[in-house]
């Protein structure tokens, strides 16, 4: 069960997906370098979410990509009971047909 906090960050992250945060979508994090060097940037981003979801690439909706389609629900990161990305450079709540460059099967 998510927690009021993790519900009142949720809704933050639509609210500003929703109001047209432009997000780095493309290009993905398909190499071993590229998801390196996307980590480290988020490192330095610390706790400025939206610097976070613009990097990561965050969309409310999935990405089709290399022929798959790409939403946080069927990502290795995806925590499905608390609907939470518990990669440690995000670890935020999310939904599940959200997506992010580092999505990982």
């Amino acid at each position: 069960m998510a927690s009021a906090s993790d519900e009142s960050l949720r809704s933050r992250i639509i609210g500003l997906l929703t109001s047209g945060l432009a997000t780095d979508v493309y290009p993905r994090a398909d190499s071993h370098e590229q998801v390196q060097r996307l980590v480290c940037d988020l490192r330095l981003a610390g706790d400025d979410l939206e610097a976070k979801l613009k990097l990561a690439g965050f969309t409310s909706y999935p990405i089709e990509h290399a022929g798959i389609t790409q939403l946080c629900e069927t990502c290795m990161y995806y925590k499905v009971h608390q609907r939470f990305c518990e990669l440690p450079e995000l670890n935020v709540p999310v939904e599940p047909d959200w997506s992010c460059k580092l999505w990982r099967i």
